[in-house]
């Protein structure tokens, strides 16, 4: 299958409430439907996490990221500017995402990937997609599909079937902007 088929074959999957196992820019990630607190319960069981850690999701772009986060502070322009590296940041105030990948307090981390398939899955599923790394919590984040467990492949509802030879990076950085201005370094 080539790239357009795989974008529809996991979109189908998502819209559905499944979870898939993808490439993004950083890592391979689980994912789901940002807005379907059912596939988010699915993800933290698979990944056997505790729902008050948080997942990250992926936006295509910032007309897609204003439908998330209630108000989006003017650094985050900036921060985008200087940064070359894959930048996930966490947000005060989000909505309109599944209330069980909202953490307690009311925070959310999103990333707009720097990466065509990322963002033609977002464009396609016209909205969030969770993203967290294949691997059970506590265990090493795979940089490559063969050292992704049995446990995660079996869990998954769907398999990309792109870049299963590819050497993944790391995971992103992840800084925290506050809706007051205040910038702290969660994940260099």
């Amino acid at each position: 299958m080539n790239a357009q088929q795989e974008i529809k074959k996991a979109v189908e999957t998502l819209k559905q409430g499944g979870v898939i196992l993808y490439p993004t820019d950083t890592v391979w990630g689980i994912g789901c439907d940002a807005t379907n607190p059912d596939a988010v319960a699915k993800i933290y069981k698979l990944k056997k996490r505790i729902e008050s850690k948080a997942l990250i999701c992926l936006v295509a772009d910032d007309r897609m990221l204003k439908r998330y986060v209630k108000k989006i502070p003017e650094a985050v322009h900036s921060i985008f500017d200087i940064t070359e590296e894959p930048i996930t940041i966490i947000y005060d105030d989000a909505q309109n995402l599944a209330e069980n990948l909202i953490a307690e307090d009311k925070t959310i981390a999103i990333r707009i990937p720097d990466d065509e398939f990322c963002f033609q899955l977002c464009r396609k599923l016209n909205g969030a997609v969770v993203s967290t790394s294949a691997n059970i919590s506590g265990a090493p984040t795979p940089t490559s599909f063969k050292e992704i467990s049995q446990d995660i492949l079996k869990g998954v509802d769907y398999v990309v079937n792109l870049h299963h030879d590819k050497k993944m990076a790391k995971p992103s950085s992840i800084i925290k902007l506050s809706s007051n201005g205040v910038v702290k370094v969660i994940r260099k």
